[in-house]
């Protein structure tokens, strides 16, 4: 993925900015601090399972404090440009994180703590918009009794984790779009856009958090998405168009088929730039 994004033809598009790792106090913003303590104690010991397929490995604490770090970086680039634009490489993943739990690959909830540091700075109503294939629970479990945090989220269901069904509403702020794999392409592509203007329905956020899972590609291990990379620039650019001048600004989530991952960031870059 960072070797297509540095190819020459999209250099006169992108402005590589590097991450300072997220400190306690950002972190904690979300997660306990008994939660982060015990993530540091198992690290310094050189790590272990946290579920069947959620593993701390000996450098895994310093990746995880990096990809947070690079959540709030990207903030902090589209803010800085007024109505910016900004993607983060974040790795591993954020979205299945909840306060005290990892599990599906991720430790620490990077949308969520990019919302919770945007308000920080006066981006008050937030926006965040979830393509990835699976089901992002525990950004759900984390802003669905919060009205200034407006949840959207496309996934296959029923699919791992078995969250996401329609009802789950929170308090009129989770806008969920379950769909079954091997659908038409422009049924999700338009589905999506669907949901966003649900949630944008007489309320308007001052900023636009994007997870961008590319596990929603065709030919992806993990899903049955029938997305190409086209859907990608073509609905980045209609939220782009609903945002008008304010800030969108994505962060990686999923994505496990290498060649498709490249396709796809370059697709949201080209978007966003």
């Amino acid at each position: 993925m960072l070797e297509a994004l540095r190819a020459p033809e999209l250099a006169p598009l992108v402005n590589w900015t590097e991450a300072k790792p997220a400190g306690r106090e950002a972190i904690e913003r979300v997660h306990p601090p008994d939660y982060v303590t015990m993530l540091e104690a198992m690290a310094a010991r050189g790590g272990g399972a946290l579920d069947a397929d959620t593993f701390l490995g000996p450098r895994s604490w310093e990746s995880v404090l990096a990809s947070a770090g690079v959540a709030l970086a990207a903030v902090d680039q589209g803010l800085r440009a007024g109505g910016g634009t900004a993607f983060g490489v974040t790795r591993p993943p954020g979205h299945h994180a909840l306060a005290s739990r990892a599990m599906g690959f991720c430790f620490l909830n990077n949308v969520v703590l990019a919302a919770r540091y945007a308000q920080q700075f006066g981006k008050k109503r937030v926006l965040i918009v979830d393509w990835d294939v699976h089901h992002g629970n525990g950004t759900q479990a984390l802003v669905e009794r919060d009205p200034s945090i407006r949840f959207v989220s496309m996934h296959q269901y029923p699919w791992y984790p078995g969250t996401g069904a329609a009802d789950e509403r929170g308090v009129g702020n989770v806008f969920n779009i379950p769909r079954p794999g091997g659908l038409a392409r422009e049924v999700y592509a338009h589905d999506l856009l669907a949901g966003v203007d649900a949630a944008l329905k007489g309320w308007q956020p001052d900023l636009l958090l994007v997870s961008a899972g590319f596990d929603s590609l065709a030919g992806d291990p993990l899903g049955e998405f029938t997305l190409e990379p086209d859907d990608i620039t073509d609905w980045t650019n209609a939220l782009r168009e609903r945002m008008g001048t304010r800030p969108v600004v994505a962060v990686l989530e999923g994505g496990y088929r290498l060649d498709l991952l490249a396709a796809g960031v370059v697709a949201l870059v080209r978007a966003l730039s």
